[in-house]
Order: C-alpha cells, then structure tokens, then sequence
C-alpha cells in the first residue's frame, strides 16, 4: 500500500524574500476527481507529467499512488478533463538533512506560500527552518484540491 505523511506549513512572506533559495520548478496540477475521500490529480512541469491518486487524509496520513506518465499525455488530460486546477513554483529546500518542498502559488492563489516536509511516522521528530510560521496540517482549506475551488483571493 502507498502511503503518504505530510505536514504543511505556512511560510513567514518576509523570511522568505531574503532567503538564498534554488531554482524553481513551474508546476500545472488539476482534479480529474476531488471529493472528501479521494482525489485523482494530474500535474505537468516543464520535462515530466504525473498521475497521482490519494485517499482521505487522517491526521497527517492518507494514502497515495503517484505514475511517471509522458508529459503531453498529462497536459492533454488537463486541457481536457480536468474540473479545477492551479499553478504554482516548487522548491525543494534540505534543511537538517530533511527536504521541505516550498510551494509558491499563482493565480487566483498568488500570496500563499506553504511548506511541505514528508516524514517516515507522524510522530517523527524533525527541526522547523525559522522561515516557518505556523502549522495547517489540518485545515482543508489548504488542501491544494480546495484551492482550486476555493483559492486563497476569495477569503476575505
């Protein structure tokens, strides 16, 4: 069985500016299914495409199933069947020997910026970079699959 444990972070906008950071990568993601139970997403960068299945989230932990597939075929299936997507720049950032990957959104989410770390156990211990705000493992309205119906311009 897949499974993926991931906790999410928001990201101090000042910090951030002025730290040294690597090379982006442009990321095109959209829901061919979303609900509370499961969600099937495709995303496209410029060189691969991806389909990812996930199962619901309970705590940190839900279940996960990501293919390497070509990525034309994953554009096609944004083009063509996707009911909601986003964009957004990728970091990946090694901090402590583990690797936070930094999402900064675009579009209707452009503002946001949340940080992901994958751990082995939901209670593995691991060091916050000081570029962390504050923890939003379990608030949906950060799930990537809300944002592209429910982006961040409109929570006000």
């Amino acid at each position: 069985m897949g499974k993926e444990i991931e906790r999410k972070f928001l990201i101090d906008q000042q910090k951030w500016d002025t730290l040294s950071k690597p090379e982006g990568k442009l990321l095109r993601q959209g829901y061919l299914l979303s609900d509370k139970d499961k969600t099937i997403r495709v995303r496209a960068t410029d060189t691969k495409g991806f389909l990812t299945i996930k199962g619901q989230t309970i705590g940190a932990t839900r279940m996960e199933y990501e293919y390497e597939i070509p990525v034309g075929e994953a554009t096609e299936l944004l083009d063509n069947f996707s009911l909601s997507e986003l964009s957004k720049i990728r970091y990946e950032i090694t901090y402590n020997g583990k690797v936070w990957e930094i999402d900064v959104f675009l579009g209707d989410n452009k503002g946001l910026i949340v940080a992901e770390i994958e751990l082995e156990s939901e209670n593995e211990i691991f060091d916050l970079p000081d570029w962390v705000s504050r923890e939003v493992t379990e608030e949906e309205k950060y799930y990537n699959s809300n944002l592209t119906v429910k982006p961040f311009k409109d929570w006000i």
